[in-house]
């Protein structure tokens, strides 16, 4: 795919953090492209997040539910859509053990619904925007995309019974997919549940980091802007059928994290009295 070749790209869960993010960087590199954005605006999703590209004719929010199939079949079928970003996703950890079955709706049955609709359209690439969560305790140890899935909560369960179904489309149909399995994502406008913006915002109204068990577990963390570029590298390099971990060297124990983010706080608020 060049700069030069019109495509009509559907991000679904444009109003959130990785998807607005990404519908930013795709009008930013494709300026001629069509731009759909599909969400229904759940707490976590805000419009707002795209106010950079909202004027532009070449971008249009369309308010709907991925789990409903009749308005994605309308959708497929008037849009002419050629390149899919499936975003849209129940994300929060803890809140998948508190309502386990909204999680295998939303992420298992919409993916279906979603894939469904796609495959009859014709399109040209369907990304699967998943997390090496799926991977579940061995994100602790060294994993490539050949490593088996162990998905250790609901959360991570879900998402992997979605690339389950993903991958089954490709093997029968030839679905054109892939699959992308991506650390920990953190940068602007992230809704506070996620820990580095929950801790900043603690600490923002002088309170003190809350952490759940030692803070000794690490995590990846990978900027935005890096996950986003590599989703434009798998939609135009990507080979079909393919499973892709986007990984970052920066691994830092949750405790730690916090540490660095006391200081910051603290230096900055040093600075402004200065």
């Amino acid at each position: 795919m060049s700069c030069s070749d019109r495509r009509t790209v559907l991000v679904t869960g444009g109003a959130g953090f990785i998807g607005s993010h990404l519908i930013c960087a795709l009008a930013g590199r494709f300026p001629h492209w069509r731009i759909i954005n599909v969400d229904n605006l759940q707490y976590c999703s805000n419009l707002k997040n795209l106010r950079s590209v909202q004027a532009s004719s070449s971008y249009s929010f369309i308010p709907g539910d991925v789990c409903d199939p009749l308005f994605i079949k309308h959708l497929f079928s008037t849009e002419h859509i050629d390149v899919v970003f499936h975003c849209a996703a129940e994300t929060h950890v803890e809140n998948s053990f508190v309502c386990p079955s909204r999680f295998m709706r939303v992420n298992v049955d919409g993916t279906a619904v979603l894939v469904r609709a796609a495959l009859e359209a014709s399109v040209q690439r369907f990304i699967y925007i998943s997390t090496d969560e799926v991977y579940g305790d061995s994100v602790d140890q060294p994993f490539d995309e050949l490593s088996p899935k162990r998905p250790t909560n609901p959360y991570s369960r879900s998402k992997a019974a979605a690339e389950s179904i993903v991958t089954s489309y490709w093997l029968k149909h030839k679905f054109p997919a892939v699959i992308t399995r991506s650390s920990n994502v953190y940068g602007p406008r992230q809704h506070h549940e996620k820990v580095i913006p929950r801790f900043l915002s603690l600490l923002q109204q002088q309170q003190k980091c809350t952490i759940q068990g030692s803070g000794l577990q690490s995590r990846h963390f990978l900027y935005v802007s890096d996950v986003t570029d590599a989703f434009l590298t798998v939609m135009e390099k990507g080979i079909l059928g393919e499973i892709y971990n986007i990984g970052t060297g920066f691994e830092i124990p949750i405790i730690q994290l916090a540490r660095e983010l006391v200081q910051m706080v603290r230096a900055d608020s040093e600075e402004r009295l200065c």
